[in-house]
């Protein structure tokens, strides 16, 4: 078949603007596989992609929402875990212990997010906007449970890891307790286990209790 005989579905009479506006915006989010995180896939796999780790989040949302602190609406818990790294196809991806790249994290982001929400027709655009908005806010329950989520989920790859991400950044337990303390908010029983599995991390050695260059 000639596929430059083929129409591009932007030019096909049944695709109306709303539509033609849709279907641009799912084909943007196609990008988010391309933007890899420092977290790797378990079995010591290659680095995951944003995109794997919205899709992680979302069914380990939906598979352990009974340990929310608070009763939550599931559905949209699992919306802003697919929405909420969406920015970093312009953004870029910035790694949770880059001290300097959080300083113009907000920046980037806010910029990025106009640009590619702008894509939809401004009612999808505005509906997910407060998506978005109410995750980064992390006032509500569902926001809460989410950013539990985007803790525990690379929690879990970097422990069947033996810890490899952490070494590699020279990470150490103060600074994993700083972020994943953001779990406890969200759920307590999530954050005992986080709590156990970071303890046994450090008395195996795994997890520097201080800066390498403090021991």
């Amino acid at each position: 078949m000639d596929s430059e005989n083929l129409k591009h579905w932007t030019d096909l009479p049944s695709v109306d603007e709303r539509l033609k506006q849709q279907l641009t915006f799912a084909l943007e989010l196609d990008k988010e596989k391309n933007v890899f995180r420092q977290t790797h896939l378990s079995g010591h796999g290659r680095n995951e992609n944003d995109a794997e780790h919205a899709w992680h989040m979302a069914i380990m949302a939906y598979l352990l929402r009974e340990y929310s602190n608070a009763p939550i609406d599931i559905a949209r818990v699992m919306l802003m875990c697919l929405v909420h790294d969406v920015v970093e196809i312009d953004a870029g991806d910035t790694y949770a212990y880059d001290t300097q790249g959080l300083q113009t994290q907000k920046a980037r982001e806010a910029i990025a997010k106009e640009r590619i929400f702008s894509l939809l027709p401004d009612d999808q655009k505005q509906d997910l906007l407060a998506v978005f908005d109410e995750f980064e806010a992390n006032e509500t329950a569902e926001a809460k449970f989410a950013h539990a989520m985007d803790n525990f989920q690379p929690l879990l790859l970097i422990q069947s890891n033996d810890g490899s991400d952490w070494r590699e950044h020279g990470v150490h337990a103060g600074q994993v307790y700083g972020r994943q303390g953001k779990t406890r908010p969200g759920s307590e029983k999530l954050f005992a286990v986080t709590d156990a599995i970071l303890k046994e991390s450090i008395e195996k050695g795994i997890l520097p209790a201080a800066p390498v260059s403090d021991v």
